[in-house]
């Protein structure tokens, strides 16, 4: 095992290095000029890799060198793997940095606000070189073609392109609650069936017809009194006596403890959407980011 570990760096990774060279160089002789060396030693070096795979890499004519089939695959797979390597000596070498610089993140509007801004603002007391750019909205953003360190994501596909990382935070609790105020008017809904007795504050479209709540029974189909299209206008509108809303427990966390709303039928609770960290997996090796990522981790799981 000693041994074909000190082989490793000697023969096979300077076998992968010549022959990446060689391909975006063209020529032996531009690729030794990039690596310091003779041609006659890249092209040894080339040829010994073409012998221990047992499969021919270029094409060889007088005049230049092409990539075979399998020369293209393996290329792609050469750099890839020395991509890899060459982040994973920036780890190391970051692991003696402080975070620093500008930090670009992304977050959902109300959520945002609600219960990132808190930890944002600790992290930037913290790390006082960090400077953080915070856009929000509730729009898909594309984490990689707009340049962001870190996004907070509501919902949405779990599934990610390969060059993004992914945590889950954790799923919302969607509750029902009401103000004292209404209760005192209306009386409290002791089942489920209640509920169509009362005034339902509903988030959505503006044009929505029958909208539905989510229960341990199933869909609760509502006729709402009143249709918002933003987050805190329905807590807003429940606080002042409008109806019943289904909130997730992150937007009124403040108004139940201050006993300005009340939580109604505890046992029809249910999971709401899901809560991921979305980052670009190149970035997490920037120390600012890496520190984030696990700021945010801890701070937001559920």
């Amino acid at each position: 095992m000693k041994a074909a570990i000190a082989m490793f760096p000697s023969e096979r990774l300077k076998g992968i290095e010549a022959f990446v060279c060689t391909a975006d160089a063209g020529s032996f002789t531009a690729a030794a000029e990039r690596l310091h060396l003779t041609g006659s030693a890249v092209g040894k070096a080339v040829a010994r890799l073409e012998a221990r795979l047992a499969t021919r890499l270029f094409e060889r004519t007088t005049r230049r060198l092409r990539l075979t089939d399998a020369g293209e695959a393996f290329y792609r797979t050469c750099v890839r793997v020395l991509g890899e390597l060459e982040s994973a000596e920036q780890v190391l070498a970051a692991e003696h940095l402080e975070p620093a610089g500008r930090l670009r993140v992304d977050l959902p509007a109300l959520y945002g606000r609600l219960k990132v801004m808190p930890l944002l603002l600790e992290f930037a007391q913290r790390h006082a070189a960090v400077q953080p750019q915070v856009s929000f909205t509730d729009r898909f953003v594309d984490v990689v073609d707009e340049g962001i360190d870190v996004a907070v994501r509501i919902g949405g596909s779990v599934q990610l392109p390969a060059g993004l990382g992914q945590r889950l935070l954790g799923r919302e609790r969607l509750v029902f609650c009401a103000s004292p105020a209404y209760l005192e008017r209306r009386g409290a809904p002791d089942s489920l069936q209640a509920l169509a007795g009362h005034d339902a504050v509903a988030y959505g479209r503006t044009d929505a017809g029958m909208s539905a709540w989510q229960s341990s029974a199933g869909a609760i189909a509502v006729q709402p009194r009143m249709v918002l299209g933003d987050g805190e206008a329905v807590v807003a509108a429940v606080m002042a006596g409008c109806g019943i809303a289904q909130l997730a427990t992150w937007m009124v966390e403040a108004p139940l403890r201050d006993g300005h709303l009340l939580r109604l039928l505890p046992g029809a609770e249910v999971d709401g959407l899901p809560l991921h960290l979305v980052w670009p997996r190149s970035r997490q090796l920037l120390p600012k980011v890496d520190a984030l990522l696990r700021h945010l981790a801890q701070g937001l799981t559920i």
